[in-house]
């Protein structure tokens, strides 16, 4: 799901769009320390995060009370939105910014007329586009577990967190390794990395390995020896037999639209949503 969020916010914003938050937020930007005053330290970092998503006329104002969740907001016609934050972050305040991250995408996302239809899918869609979009490393860095307590924010998980992150990272080639307090978060990171990473050498990819060449060689034979015969679902790749000649279809790596291409050996491929120029050996 998260992949198809990403495809989904390149379909929305551009690829010009999307390069407009090639800088994340910086941490000095959303600290918050114990001494800072709760309500006007809340308001500065909502403002940073209101920036830092492009919403320069949401004005947001927050309160603090007891509730189920970590946050809510109240998505109206604007120009103001209402965000209200659970009690316990009046005494967990360095992560008011994670919290805050993903309600302000609420209101981004809300402005873009950008949804998937139930809740868990739209918020997955929304914890997606915080991170994709530069505020996201909050919410994993919020990740935290020790003897006495845990804590996790969002829908997803923290290796998923990771893989979004770094999928980010590799567009606009940050390190947000330098960025966590939390040793879960780093190491969900270095996870989610490692996937993402897996992405950029899956074949028809020329970065892919010996093992995944080979596989793909002899599930090419075998597609074009058994014309209609189905394909493995959880191969990456697809091929088809049509009368101008074998394509095979697999997913950029950069915001997962399908790519096809013709079966002709070395090619050059353009994703036609993100404009990522792959080169493949098909």
């Amino acid at each position: 799901m998260a992949r198809a969020a990403i495809t989904a916010l390149y379909r929305r914003l551009s690829p010009d769009g999307i390069r407009s938050y090639a800088t994340s937020v910086a941490p000095a930007d959303v600290a918050f320390s114990d001494v800072d005053d709760l309500h006007l330290g809340t308001q500065r970092v909502a403002r940073a995060l209101v920036g830092q998503l492009r919403l320069p006329d949401a004005r947001v104002i927050v309160s603090f009370r007891e509730m189920r969740h970590a946050a809510n907001v109240e998505l109206t016609a604007g120009p103001e939105y209402f965000i209200e934050l659970n009690n316990r972050f009046r005494s967990h305040r360095r992560d008011i910014g994670a919290a805050l991250a993903h309600e302000i995408t609420h209101v981004l996302l809300h402005r873009l007329g950008l949804s998937f239809p139930g809740t868990r899918d739209n918020e997955i869609l929304t914890d997606t586009a915080t991170t994709y979009l530069g505020a996201g490393w909050l919410l994993l860095d919020a990740y935290r577990e020790d003897r006495d307590s845990s804590q996790k924010l969002g829908y997803l998980t923290p290796e998923e967190f990771g893989y979004v992150l770094a999928k980010r990272a590799l567009v606009f080639d940050e390190d947000p390794r330098i960025w966590f307090t939390s040793p879960q978060g780093y190491t969900s990171y270095t996870k989610g990395r490692a996937r993402a990473l897996r992405d950029e050498q899956q074949p028809p990819l020329t970065t892919a390995g010996w093992s995944g060449r080979h596989r793909y060689a002899k599930d090419r034979r075998y597609a074009l020896d058994h014309p209609g015969a189905a394909t493995d679902p959880s191969s990456p790749y697809a091929f088809e037999l049509l009368p101008e000649g074998p394509r095979v279809s697999f997913p950029c790596p950069t915001c997962h639209q399908r790519i096809r291409i013709p079966v002709q050996g070395r090619v050059r491929a353009r994703c036609g949503l993100c404009r990522t120029v792959l080169e493949c050996d098909t």
